[in-house]
């Protein structure tokens, strides 16, 4: 009669459940809150908890938690599946339900998430069915419920969460079809993405960074039009090679790349210099002079450091973009030029305007489609790849072979701030090929600048002789623990000290010996 009195309670809170999830199914909400309103009402109104839908990836390989109630975001992530892995690989691989009376006596259950951690198995009850698509398997829906011992009790839960898997099938294959949409979109976009990476990137730019992959994309987008560009970046960034890529890019790449730079000439030559003279229109114009405008006509001008522009060559500057014409100093006829302007600066013009030391009608012209480079310091591993491309060129230019950086001098390389960027660890990697006395770059073998303690770390040395000794000491360590594969016994043969001396003095400097070892393998040192 209890029994029978159960069942009754149990069929009518079924069917509430049901039409409630009918109802929300015709709601029209987002999937996301579909699906968790789904597991909630589970829950609340059939005692079914850690309700968990479980979706099998477009490539049909693995199985991973979709929507789940009751379980952290980061637990979720640790419920994937191979077909036929565990209880929900199982169902999804034979479409067909599995029940559990109690998890204690069930050895394929993983509990995978943890979920479970700390509560008792055998006071569980675990029901999983198939979300098919047809006759396909596309996904899982599983929940746990206080143990039964009844089997009829527990074949009528399976077949109402049978009944619950049938109605939110249709969800779960648009949830899969978003999900292969977002795929493709995404898959396009990196294509894309990629595309104009490659067409962007400059023959003679170094660098694999997400923000210099951003560079490449931009040098891509406005290389084919005639837009003027800013290029704003610290000195020695590289903003001449950013202009001549997207010249070399353009529909005017046939014509000339003109360069100059604003902040090298004098005030009483700069006008001059853009702009031409006629024949004695100052003292010392002999005879007449077309300017860098004229010469670059059908092609680029490259203005670098326009910061430092004075205000009246602005005003002319100004004339000749917006009427594509200007005269020569000393001169009254017009010029008419067809000329892509690309512009640099390392200054911040948007101050440089408040304080009237740039015109700001002149900054809205230029500052049509902005560039902005990277410091080397933000750059991460691009340091070594230039380092090396570095490396490679002057030992061609100068004979000498030099087969790799050792690790102490890739650390200080890594570790330096480069004030001065690319053009700083170009001149850096130049002095020490030439140094060098042997086939690899040595710590000692870098500029004095490179190896000076930080600030705040000088008043700890003891003296000069002995802060260089232990750098010294603290390379050749790191070396032989790189050419053994981070094993100390065998470091300590190839320096010829024992292997206590080494331990010793690992301890002593600090140093990571495990990340020289090959895949992380252990050795008779541990």
């Amino acid at each position: 009669m209890i029994v029978s009195q159960f069942q009754n309670e149990l069929s009518f809170n079924g069917l509430t459940a049901l039409y409630k999830i009918a109802h929300l199914l015709a709601s029209g909400k987002d999937l996301e809150s579909i699906m968790l309103s789904i597991l909630e009402i589970l829950e609340l109104q059939a005692g079914m908890k850690r309700g968990i839908i479980t979706i099998l990836s477009p490539d049909n390989e693995e199985l991973a938690i979709d929507v789940a109630r009751g379980i952290s975001e980061n637990d979720k992530k640790k419920g994937k599946y191979r077909i036929g892995e565990g209880i929900t690989g199982r169902v999804v691989a034979t479409g067909r339900p599995i029940a559990v009376p109690t998890l204690d006596s069930e050895p394929t259950f993983l509990d995978r998430t943890g979920a479970r951690k700390g509560l008792k198995h055998s006071d569980l009850s675990f029901i999983c069915v198939p979300i098919k698509a047809g006759d396909h398997s596309i996904g899982a829906l599983s929940v746990d419920r206080v143990a039964v011992e009844d089997e009829e009790t527990l074949d009528g839960e399976v077949r109402f969460l049978e009944a619950v898997a049938d109605l939110i099938a249709q969800v779960v294959q648009e949830r899969r079809s978003q999900y292969d949409r977002i795929h493709a979109l995404e898959t396009e976009n990196l294509k894309l993405r990629r595309t104009l990476e490659e067409k962007g990137k400059p023959d003679q730019m170094i660098g694999n960074s997400s923000s210099m992959r951003d560079v490449y994309r931009q040098i891509a987008q406005v290389a084919p039009s005639t837009t003027s560009v800013l290029i704003r970046g610290e000195t020695g960034t590289g903003k001449e090679l950013v202009a001549r890529a997207i010249h070399q890019k353009s529909p005017c790449a046939q014509g000339p790349f003109v360069a100059v730079n604003c902040a090298a000439l004098p005030e009483s030559l700069l006008e001059s210099e853009l702009f031409g003279h006629e024949k004695g229109s100052f003292t010392g114009a002999t005879s007449k002079r077309i300017g860098r405008f004229e010469a670059a006509d059908n092609g680029t001008l490259f203005l670098d450091e326009i910061g430092e522009m004075t205000m009246s060559a602005q005003s002319r500057l100004l004339r000749a973009i917006q009427e594509k014409e200007f005269q020569r100093v000393g001169g009254s006829e017009s010029i008419h030029v067809n000329v892509r302007l690309i512009c640099a600066t390392n200054r911040n013009l948007e101050l440089d305007v408040k304080e009237n030391r740039f015109r700001e009608d002149l900054y809205y012209r230029i500052n049509v489609f902005t560039i902005a480079l990277p410091p080397l310091r933000e750059r991460g591993a691009d340091v070594l790849l230039l380092a090396d491309y570095f490396v490679k060129k002057y030992c061609h230019l100068r004979d000498k072979n030099i087969e790799r950086i050792s690790t102490p001098a890739i650390d200080m390389l890594s570790a330096y701030h480069w004030p001065g960027n690319v053009r700083e660890l170009e001149n850096v990697v130049e002095r020490s090929v030439l140094v060098a006395t042997s086939s690899v770059i040595e710590g000692h073998d870098l500029p004095p600048t490179l190896q000076i303690k930080d600030m705040d770390q000088q008043g700890n040395r003891q003296d000069s002789f002995e802060n260089l000794v232990e750098a010294y000491e603290r390379e050749l360590i790191i070396d032989a623990l790189k050419d053994t594969l981070g094993n100390q016994t065998e470091a300590a043969r190839v320096l010829g000290t024992t292997k206590r001396i080494i331990q010793y003095k690992i301890n002593k400097y600090q140093i990571d010996f495990s990340r020289f070892r090959k895949n992380g393998e252990m050795t008779e040192d541990d």
